[in-house]
């Protein structure tokens, strides 16, 4: 007889994928300073998405509409935010050391 937890529906398998809607959202939030912990909640999905979505790898272009919607939604916090492209850093490392490389 099968368990009870083959007729429990995965949690996850009714999320669909993420759209290029959720990528705009997912910059806005991101410059709202949303925590990416409740990103990963809210869009139940691993972080290496998130960080696709940032380095633009997946929904190329997403930043620029993004921008323009918060821009629209938000023209106090214009100049609070950083609308560049999203740079990871090694900790590693302490940024004054890259000058050495010039």
């Amino acid at each position: 007889m099968p368990s009870p937890a083959h007729l429990v529906a995965d949690p996850r398998a009714s999320r669909p994928p993420l759209c290029e809607a959720d990528a705009v959202d997912i910059w806005i939030a991101r410059w709202l300073k949303i925590r990416r912990r409740d990103l990963i909640s809210r869009y139940d999905c691993d972080p290496r998405r998130l960080y696709e979505i940032w380095q633009e790898e997946r929904f190329a272009g997403s930043r620029d509409k993004a921008l323009s919607v918060f821009l629209e939604r938000f023209p106090s916090l214009a100049d609070r935010i950083d609308p560049g492209p999203h740079v990871r850093h090694s900790k590693a490392a302490h940024p004054d050391q890259m000058r050495l490389f010039d």
